[in-house]
Protein backbone atom coordinates (compact mmCIF):
# COMPACT_ATOMS: atom_id res chain seq x y z
CA UNK A 1 0.00 0.00 0.00
CA UNK A 2 2.05 2.91 -1.05
CA UNK A 3 0.85 6.28 -1.71
CA UNK A 4 2.09 9.65 -2.02
CA UNK A 5 -1.74 11.24 -1.30
CA UNK A 6 -3.45 12.27 1.52
CA UNK A 7 -5.68 10.20 3.22
CA UNK A 8 -7.21 10.99 6.28
CA UNK A 9 -8.12 8.02 8.94
CA UNK A 10 -11.18 9.19 9.83
CA UNK A 11 -13.07 12.28 9.24
CA UNK A 12 -12.93 13.34 12.71
CA UNK A 13 -9.22 11.88 12.57
CA UNK A 14 -6.58 14.70 12.75
CA UNK A 15 -4.21 12.33 11.23
CA UNK A 16 -3.91 11.56 7.52
CA UNK A 17 -2.00 8.69 6.32
CA UNK A 18 0.87 10.18 3.59
CA UNK A 19 2.68 6.95 1.96
CA UNK A 20 4.41 3.86 2.82
CA UNK A 21 8.10 1.96 2.10
CA UNK A 22 10.26 -0.84 2.52
CA UNK A 23 12.96 -0.29 5.16
CA UNK A 24 15.76 -2.54 5.32
CA UNK A 25 17.23 -2.31 9.02
CA UNK A 26 20.06 -4.99 11.17
CA UNK A 27 17.14 -6.68 12.83
CA UNK A 28 15.22 -7.41 9.69
CA UNK A 29 13.16 -5.47 7.11
CA UNK A 30 9.94 -3.50 7.88
CA UNK A 31 7.25 -1.72 6.39
CA UNK A 32 7.19 2.48 7.07
CA UNK A 33 4.20 4.13 7.05
CA UNK A 34 4.53 8.02 7.31
CA UNK A 35 1.44 9.77 8.90
CA UNK A 36 0.80 13.77 9.68
CA UNK A 37 -1.45 15.72 12.00
CA UNK A 38 -2.62 18.11 10.35
CA UNK A 39 -3.24 20.14 13.17
CA UNK A 40 0.22 21.18 13.58
CA UNK A 41 1.56 19.03 10.76
CA UNK A 42 3.77 16.91 12.88
CA UNK A 43 4.87 13.95 11.03
CA UNK A 44 5.04 10.21 12.45
CA UNK A 45 5.51 6.70 11.51
CA UNK A 46 4.21 3.33 12.20
CA UNK A 47 6.87 0.40 11.44
CA UNK A 48 5.01 -3.23 11.15
CA UNK A 49 5.71 -6.76 9.91
CA UNK A 50 3.90 -9.53 9.19
CA UNK A 51 0.08 -10.00 8.88
CA UNK A 52 -0.93 -7.48 11.28
CA UNK A 53 -4.41 -7.19 10.39
CA UNK A 54 -5.18 -11.03 11.26
CA UNK A 55 -7.37 -10.11 14.01
CA UNK A 56 -4.81 -11.70 16.31
CA UNK A 57 -3.29 -9.91 19.40
CA UNK A 58 -0.14 -7.68 17.41
CA UNK A 59 3.06 -7.04 19.62
CA UNK A 60 3.67 -3.73 19.43
CA UNK A 61 4.95 -0.69 21.16
CA UNK A 62 4.38 3.06 21.14
CA UNK A 63 7.48 5.11 21.31
CA UNK A 64 7.79 8.44 21.76
CA UNK A 65 10.61 10.35 20.00
CA UNK A 66 14.12 10.64 21.59
CA UNK A 67 16.68 12.07 19.60
CA UNK A 68 19.60 12.36 22.30
CA UNK A 69 18.70 8.42 23.09
CA UNK A 70 17.21 6.99 19.69
CA UNK A 71 20.03 8.22 17.22
CA UNK A 72 22.90 10.01 19.50
CA UNK A 73 23.19 7.07 21.88
CA UNK A 74 23.04 9.45 25.16
CA UNK A 75 22.91 7.38 28.18
CA UNK A 76 20.74 9.77 30.17
CA UNK A 77 18.12 7.63 29.11
CA UNK A 78 16.47 4.43 27.95
CA UNK A 79 14.59 5.24 25.10
CA UNK A 80 17.27 4.10 22.51
CA UNK A 81 17.69 0.73 23.95
CA UNK A 82 14.52 0.24 24.74
CA UNK A 83 13.65 1.13 20.61
CA UNK A 84 16.04 -1.16 19.59
CA UNK A 85 15.09 -3.93 21.96
CA UNK A 86 11.27 -3.53 20.80
CA UNK A 87 12.46 -3.69 16.74
CA UNK A 88 14.14 -6.94 17.55
CA UNK A 89 11.27 -8.39 19.37
CA UNK A 90 8.52 -7.68 16.42
CA UNK A 91 11.10 -9.38 13.68
CA UNK A 92 11.53 -12.40 15.95
CA UNK A 93 7.79 -12.25 16.53
CA UNK A 94 7.43 -11.83 12.83
CA UNK A 95 4.50 -9.97 13.04
CA UNK A 96 4.14 -6.46 15.18
CA UNK A 97 3.89 -2.67 14.85
CA UNK A 98 6.29 0.07 16.27
CA UNK A 99 4.33 3.24 16.48
CA UNK A 100 6.81 6.58 16.50
CA UNK A 101 4.99 9.36 17.50
CA UNK A 102 6.85 12.69 17.19
CA UNK A 103 6.83 14.44 20.61
CA UNK A 104 10.22 14.73 21.53
CA UNK A 105 11.05 15.13 25.21
CA UNK A 106 7.67 14.28 26.69
CA UNK A 107 6.17 16.69 24.14
CA UNK A 108 7.59 19.34 24.86
CA UNK A 109 10.63 19.77 22.04
CA UNK A 110 14.44 19.36 22.20
CA UNK A 111 15.15 22.60 22.48
CA UNK A 112 13.49 22.77 25.96
CA UNK A 113 14.57 19.12 26.75
CA UNK A 114 18.19 20.69 26.29
CA UNK A 115 17.23 23.21 29.18
CA UNK A 116 15.47 20.39 31.21
CA UNK A 117 18.65 18.83 31.23
CA UNK A 118 20.55 21.64 32.08
CA UNK A 119 18.48 22.10 35.30
CA UNK A 120 18.72 18.15 35.88
CA UNK A 121 22.85 18.65 36.07
CA UNK A 122 22.67 21.43 38.50
CA UNK A 123 20.39 18.55 40.38
CA UNK A 124 16.86 18.44 39.69
CA UNK A 125 14.58 15.41 38.76
CA UNK A 126 13.52 14.77 34.90
CA UNK A 127 9.70 16.06 36.60
CA UNK A 128 11.32 19.36 38.58
CA UNK A 129 12.67 20.80 35.49
CA UNK A 130 9.82 20.82 33.20
CA UNK A 131 8.19 22.05 35.97
CA UNK A 132 10.58 24.76 36.53
CA UNK A 133 10.46 25.75 32.83
CA UNK A 134 7.01 26.04 33.70
CA UNK A 135 6.44 23.33 31.34
CA UNK A 136 3.70 20.21 31.76
CA UNK A 137 5.50 17.21 33.35
CA UNK A 138 4.47 15.24 30.38
CA UNK A 139 2.69 16.89 27.04
CA UNK A 140 2.19 13.72 25.08
CA UNK A 141 -1.07 12.67 23.19
CA UNK A 142 -1.27 8.83 23.08
CA UNK A 143 -4.93 9.06 21.29
CA UNK A 144 -2.57 9.39 18.01
CA UNK A 145 -1.37 6.12 18.14
CA UNK A 146 -5.04 4.91 18.23
CA UNK A 147 -5.89 6.05 14.90
CA UNK A 148 -2.38 5.10 13.46
CA UNK A 149 -3.79 1.43 14.53
CA UNK A 150 -7.11 1.65 14.18
CA UNK A 151 -5.38 2.64 9.96
CA UNK A 152 -3.36 -0.16 10.10
CA UNK A 153 -6.36 -2.73 10.98
CA UNK A 154 -5.08 -3.16 14.71
CA UNK A 155 -7.44 -3.54 17.52
CA UNK A 156 -5.54 -6.06 20.02
CA UNK A 157 -2.27 -5.58 21.06
CA UNK A 158 0.58 -7.17 23.32
CA UNK A 159 1.84 -4.08 24.34
CA UNK A 160 5.60 -3.40 25.25
CA UNK A 161 5.55 -0.63 27.75
CA UNK A 162 6.59 0.19 31.74
CA UNK A 163 4.15 3.38 30.96
CA UNK A 164 0.54 2.91 32.61
CA UNK A 165 -0.60 6.29 30.97
CA UNK A 166 0.15 4.28 27.25
CA UNK A 167 -2.31 1.03 28.44
CA UNK A 168 -5.34 3.47 29.84
CA UNK A 169 -4.99 5.82 26.76
CA UNK A 170 -5.26 2.68 24.35
CA UNK A 171 -8.04 0.83 26.25
CA UNK A 172 -9.69 4.05 26.69
CA UNK A 173 -10.02 4.58 22.93
CA UNK A 174 -10.98 1.28 22.10
CA UNK A 175 -7.30 -0.71 21.80
CA UNK A 176 -7.75 -3.70 23.45
CA UNK A 177 -4.47 -4.62 25.19
CA UNK A 178 -4.36 -7.61 25.91
CA UNK A 179 -1.13 -8.04 27.75
CA UNK A 180 1.33 -6.08 28.46
CA UNK A 181 4.95 -7.03 28.64
CA UNK A 182 7.77 -4.97 30.46
CA UNK A 183 10.53 -3.27 28.61
CA UNK A 184 13.48 -3.05 30.68
CA UNK A 185 16.61 -2.41 29.26
CA UNK A 186 19.37 0.21 28.69
CA UNK A 187 19.81 0.88 32.88
CA UNK A 188 23.64 2.26 33.38
CA UNK A 189 25.06 4.86 36.20
CA UNK A 190 23.65 7.59 34.20
CA UNK A 191 20.45 7.19 34.40
CA UNK A 192 19.47 5.44 37.54
CA UNK A 193 18.11 8.87 39.03
CA UNK A 194 15.94 9.17 35.78
CA UNK A 195 14.43 5.48 36.40
CA UNK A 196 14.11 6.06 39.70
CA UNK A 197 11.53 9.16 38.96
CA UNK A 198 9.83 7.66 36.43
CA UNK A 199 8.76 4.82 39.05
CA UNK A 200 8.47 7.12 41.84
CA UNK A 201 6.73 9.90 40.35
CA UNK A 202 5.20 8.83 37.05
CA UNK A 203 4.43 5.49 38.71
CA UNK A 204 5.90 3.65 35.90
CA UNK A 205 5.55 -0.22 36.36
CA UNK A 206 8.78 -1.70 38.11
CA UNK A 207 7.87 -5.56 37.58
Amino acid sequence: MTTTHQNQIKDHSPVCFIASCRLPTQWGEFTMYGFEDVRNRQEHVALTVGNIASGQAVLGRIHSECLTGDALFSKRCDCGPQLEAAMKAVQQAGCGVIVYLRQEGRGIGLLNKIRAYKLQDEGLDTVDANLALGLPVDARDFSLAKDILDYLGIHSVQLMTNNPQKVATLQAHGINVVNRIPLHVGQNPENQHYLYTKIEKLKHFTD
